[in-house]
This record gives C-alpha cells, sequence and structure tokens, in this order.
C-alpha cells in the first residue's frame, strides 16, 4: 500500500500542482494532508484544489488563525507575514472558509495492518515542533499518550525521519514553502522546489521516500509580486532563486529513502 504525505501548501498552487502531476504516475492508494493549506500567494485556487482531491486534512496553525482572525505572534518578522496573512486570508470566500473548518485536529489512519497518527506539529497541539534537533525527552514527551508505531508530522517545513522509542516520526517537508534549515523562528530561506513523502507498507516492510518536485518558481513569484500583496517582494526574496545550485539539485525528484524492518 502507498501513501501519500503531503504538508504545509501555503497557497502554493504551482507547487501543489507539481506534487500531484508526479502522484498521476505513482499508483498513491491514499493521500493526506497535514495542514496549513491556504494562506499564500493563491489561497482560494488552493482550498478548491484540496476540496477537489477529497482527501483527510489535518487543522495546522495558519488554517486556525485564518478561521480566528488573530495570530498570537502579530510582531513577526516586522508584522510582515501577518499584514500578508490577512490579505490572503480576505481572499477567502464563506465557502472556503466553512472547507477550512471541516479539517481535524489528528487523523487515524491503518495502512495495511499498520496503524499511523497523523497530525500538524504534534498529536497535542499544531504548534508544537519536531525537529532532527529536539531533544529526546521533548519528544517523548509530546508525543506521551499516543503509542502508534508510525506518526506522520507537518508544521516545521523541514523534512525529517526519527526514531523515538519503538515509533517512527515522519516530516514530509512543505509543498510550498520548503525551509532551507534550522533552527526555526529565524527569517528562512525557501528553497525553489515542492516537498512531500510517500510511505509505503510491502511486505510487511516500511519504506519512506522523501522527495522534491520542481516547479516554475520564478514565475510564481513575479505572480506574487504582480498580485499587489503587501511585502510580496520582501516575501520573494527569500527565496533561493533559479539558476542557482540548489535548483539543479531539484530536477531530481528523489531526495533520501530508508527503508525500515516490520512494524509491530
Amino acid at each position: 500500500m502507498l501513501l501519500a504525505v503531503l504538508s504545509d501548501f501555503h497557497g502554493n498552487l504551482p507547487a501543489l500542482d507539481a506534487v500531484l502531476a508526479e502522484l498521476e504516475h505513482g499508483r498513491v492508494d491514499e493521500l493526506v494532508c497535514l495542514g496549513d493549506v491556504a494562506l499564500g500567494p493563491q489561497p482560494a485556487e488552493t482550498v478548491a484544489r484540496v476540496r477537489g482531491l477529497g482527501c483527510a486534512v489535518v487543522m495546522g496553525n495558519w488554517d486556525a488563525w485564518t478561521l480566528e482572525g488573530s495570530h498570537p505572534r502579530r510582531e513577526i518578522h516586522g508584522g510582515n507575514f501577518i499584514e500578508q496573512g490577512e490579505w490572503w486570508a480576505r481572499k477567502l470566500s464563506p465557502e472556503d472558509r466553512a472547507f477550512v473548518r471541516t479539517f481535524v485536529s489528528r487523523i487515524e489512519l491503518r495502512l495495511d495492518a499498520v496503524p499511523v497518527l497523523c497530525f500538524h506539529g504534534s498529536p497535542s497541539s499544531f504548534d508544537d515542533t519536531i525537529l532532527a534537533t529536539t531533544p529526546h525527552e521533548e519528544v517523548v514527551r509530546l508525543l506521551a499518550g499516543f503509542d502508534c508505531p508510525l506518526m506522520l508530522a507537518g508544521h516545521t517545513h523541514v523534512q525529517l525521519v526519527r526514531a523515538v522509542e519503538g515509533t517512527l516520526v515522519v516530516n514530509p517537508g512543505s509543498v510550498g514553502l520548503p525551509f532551507r534549515g534550522v533552527p526555526l523562528g529565524e527569517l528562512q530561506l525557501i528553497s525553489p522546489w515542492a516537498e512531500y513523502a510517500l510511505v509505503r507498507i510491502e511486505d510487511g516492510r516500511l519504506s519512506v521516500d522523501l522527495r522534491r518536485a520542481p516547479y516554475d518558481v520564478e514565475g510564481m513569484l513575479q505572480r506574487t509580486i504582480e498580485s499587489g500583496a503587501p511585502h510580496a517582494e520582501w516575501w520573494a526574496e527569500t527565496w533561493v532563486r533559479t539558476g542557482s545550485r540548489a535548483t539543479g539539485e531539484a530536477r531530481s525528484s528523489g531526495l533520501d529513502r530508508a527503508v525500515f524492518p516490520p512494524l509491530g
């Protein structure tokens, strides 16, 4: 069985379409979205595309902010992100917001006989972060009370495969806004590709593919600038631009593949 894991679209429709185009050739059995769908260059269009997929969707922190209308950290990066988010949020119709309200805090799946728990930050909060650098004891605390051999997390915009006391935690990275590094909370450079993951159960064995899909980043950035979104040129400058060495790496879809023994 093959599961496609997508997260953190942030209104980047060309990035999402690039991933979906790759999935058309992958014989995917199921797809799950780990949240943060709308707020970005094409919020309404991205919501419409996700609605059309008919997949399960987790509530992300920016999804919740879309509905609540007040971000708890209004000062981040001088308020630029907040002003952008408010501008993009106004592009959503009442029907778009109604769809976002259907998102849930956790999703439980089964890949063959293997239970899978899906969430945005942690099983308890979409604001929690699990990174390669997060201390082991902190990760154990964040996962406490949820006994599952495979957990799928988003939120950090950084791809991850991490074993934690019998649980495998997988983060597919971000489709629409993949960060170049950690720590989080600082102004990040954005990679010029779309990230996602494929999780396969075959003959009792689990494999994880972390992937990068290329797309027309320059075109997306230019359309964003022309859209009239506030601080659009500032936002565009945070991206690693076409022609860099990193862009050449994006032309190869497969980033990393890890194969693990059977899950109990």
